[in-house]
């Protein structure tokens, strides 16, 4: 917008007015040529006895210097907690769907002209040599994290709500009134505390054992002939792990797809049957959280802050090897439920009983998976003195989160990882239910 202003007036101002005028001033950009390079330039034009201005500026302040975004975050004292999704509505595609619609477009294109779909490993049957010790060093983590939980949960104590599926590490249940649960009403929304145990802690996430994970599909009718195993393992074993009571195909030949129609798999392998005299509770002993409490001993006191620190690094090993196998192999998640399958495909066992299942028949809406759907970190309220008073819900916002291993590895007097800080709010002092109200 252009602006008029006398120059007599001009004449009048004093020094420092003319100074701001004359920030003020006309931007001009000419017509560029192909070989022609342009600076930008300001100008002020007198015409007859008015000058012409054009750009307004302030001429007491200076352009706003860009700010690093990383360095930013490395300085952030409190992130949000994570949002709660509701269970009313869908879970988000992990991968835009204009990417999974493209994708399924140059796929059907390469399949009209009669080209075969290009896989590379694992996508075409076989192995990535690259990963098989990660997968390793995966399963010897797992262990450790069932080893170290359940010895932390002899000493120090671990609550669930009975009614939903909330959990607290402190002496005492905390009152929140947050409780989703069945007749929260009548509870005003306070959790019904009962004894928590380790699945508390460590979320049983299960997968079916597929011998051939290219093979035929899991039907409803056949979903007892397969092996509900933890989906960490599951993973790992089509990662390379060989485990002799869990045995996997090992493709030589890779598969051949033709657009979404597989033309070439090498025929149907036969699954082997375990002897029906060998107690499939002892086959997962050391991979599975059943009866871990029972297994492991009471550690001393001496002996908590050893094992703490060591549990918390098996537990972020853990999540570093499942983040980096799920980068090549395929794992599935229900949209609608917390049904997971490592593989290729879902199953079709009709077992999802969430939003509208009516009108799927109960078959579960399959789609990318995350790392938390495949390893869940259960979120639990941070507690800054485990044997003060419970925390309160008018002083909700003041308090933090963190993982349950995360948060019973700290009261057991392991250090804390710096990423986890954050969403702790381990920075903020949560003042007195009176001083709440005066805090802007």
């Amino acid at each position: 917008m252009v602006q008029k202003f006398p120059a007599a007036s001009l004449a009048s101002w004093n020094a420092s007015q003319r100074g701001v005028f004359l920030c003020i001033l006309e931007h001009t950009r000419p017509q560029l040529g192909a070989s022609s390079s342009y600076s930008p330039r300001l100008k002020v034009r007198q015409e007859n006895t008015t000058i012409t201005t054009g750009i307004r500026c302030c001429g007491g302040q200076r352009p706003a210097k860009k700010f690093n975004s990383n360095k930013q975050e490395a300085r952030r004292q409190n992130v949000d907690l994570p949002l709660i999704l509701p269970k009313g509505k869908k879970k988000p595609f992990p991968i835009p769907l204009e990417k999974m619609l493209q994708a399924s477009r140059a796929d059907k294109k390469l399949a009209q002209r009669g080209i075969e779909k290009p896989l590379k490993p694992p996508k075409n049957g076989l192995l990535v040599p690259d990963l098989i010790p990660v997968a390793y060093e995966v399963l010897d983590a797992w262990k450790v994290l069932i080893r170290g939980v359940s010895q932390l949960l002899h000493v120090l104590p671990v609550h669930g709500c009975s009614e939903c599926s909330e959990v607290h590490v402190a002496q005492s249940g905390h009152d929140i009134q947050d409780c989703l649960g069945q007749n929260n009403a009548r509870r005003r929304s306070f959790h019904s505390w009962v004894k928590g145990s380790i699945n508390d802690i460590l979320v049983p996430m299960e997968s079916y054992h597929m011998h051939d994970p290219f093979g035929p599909r899991i039907k409803h009718e056949t979903r007892f002939s397969y092996d509900r195993i933890p989906a960490v393992v599951e993973l790992c074993i089509q990662a390379g792990v060989e485990l002799p009571v869990y045995p996997s195909r090992r493709r030589t030949k890779p598969i051949r797809m033709l657009g979404s129609k597989v033309i070439d798999r090498g025929g149907f392998a036969e699954e082997p049957k375990l002897s029906h005299s060998v107690d499939p509770t002892s086959l997962l002993a050391d991979i599975d959280t059943y009866g871990a409490l029972e297994r492991y001993p009471t550690p001393t006191e001496e002996e908590m802050p050893h094992i703490a620190q060591e549990t918390i690094g098996a537990y972020e090993k853990v999540k570093w090897g499942v983040t980096k196998l799920m980068r090549k192999y395929t794992v599935k998640a229900c949209g609608y439920c917390s049904e997971v399958h490592v593989g290729p495909w879902g199953h079709n066992a009709k077992l999802c009983g969430e939003f509208k299942h009516q009108w799927r028949d109960g078959k579960h809406g399959w789609q990318d998976a995350t790392v938390h759907e495949v390893f869940p970190p259960n979120y639990v309220w941070h507690v800054q003195d485990p044997k003060g008073p419970p925390l309160r819900s008018a002083l909700k916002r003041f308090y933090g989160k963190a993982p349950a291993v995360v948060e019973l590895c700290m009261q057991a007097g392991a250090q804390v990882p710096d990423r986890y800080k954050p969403l702790m709010r381990l920075d903020i002092v949560v003042p007195e239910s009176e001083e709440a109200f005066l805090v802007a």
